[in-house]
């Protein structure tokens, strides 16, 4: 079992980076509430993971937090809540707003993520409203790194020679979002939407999932 992975972060490409440990490249998918806290290329980071082993696939997890991992860890118990639609919760939302979310039964919020339908919704609030007792014990934690994040996003802020263009960042965005389980064409809609206000892939990504919310 792998359960941290430290090293230098040698790519990104939302929801998925690459993570160089020990002379080891570990491809690891990372929700975007924890890509928000990462930083630039070549930086040292540490990821809580966790490995998730089939008999057609073998993937790896990562998040900024063990709160984090500790949400998707319940969320895949659930029936029905597959790796991929928890990845896309915590991208679409950060652990204080999900523990948020449950407290409140707020089955629109958790619709908003693709693959959540109202039935679904009904049963993730039903299956984890009562284990948010415990998890809320966590969110000390959760709201500190909120804070760094902000900071970590003024880091990636990109100069004008990072060589970052509009159009590859809208791809970028596209592909991310695409790869959460948004359709093509709902992808590019969002992300069009707010590509004149972000500065960097990351906000524009966070952008376009607040927009998928409105």
């Amino acid at each position: 079992m792998i359960g941290r992975v430290r090293g230098e972060l040698i790519e990104k490409q939302p929801p998925l980076i690459l993570v160089e440990a020990g002379g080891v490249g570990y491809e690891i998918w990372v929700p975007m509430s924890s890509i928000y806290k990462l930083g630039d290329i070549g930086q040292e980071v540490v990821l809580h993971t966790h490995f998730i082993v089939r008999e057609d696939v073998q993937q790896l997890y990562g998040f900024a937090t063990k709160s984090d991992r500790r949400l998707f860890q319940e969320l895949i118990k659930i029936n029905g809540i597959g790796a991929k639609m928890s990845l896309a919760i915590l991208s679409g939302m950060d652990g204080i707003t999900f523990v948020q979310c449950i407290e409140a039964q707020d089955h629109g919020l958790l619709c908003t993520i693709p693959g959540v339908g109202k039935k679904t919704a009904e049963r993730i609030v039903i299956e984890m409203k009562d284990k948010i007792t415990k998890l809320m014990l966590e969110l000390d934690a959760l709201t500190q790194n909120r804070v760094h994040s902000t900071q970590n996003e003024q880091n990636l802020m990109p100069s004008a020679s990072d060589g970052y263009h509009a159009n590859s960042m809208v791809h970028q965005a596209v592909d991310a979002l695409e790869a959460l389980g948004y359709k093509r064409k709902e992808a590019e809609k969002y992300v069009h939407q707010v590509k004149t206000e972000a500065n960097n892939v990351e906000s524009l990504i966070r952008l376009a999932l607040q927009g998928t919310q409105k």
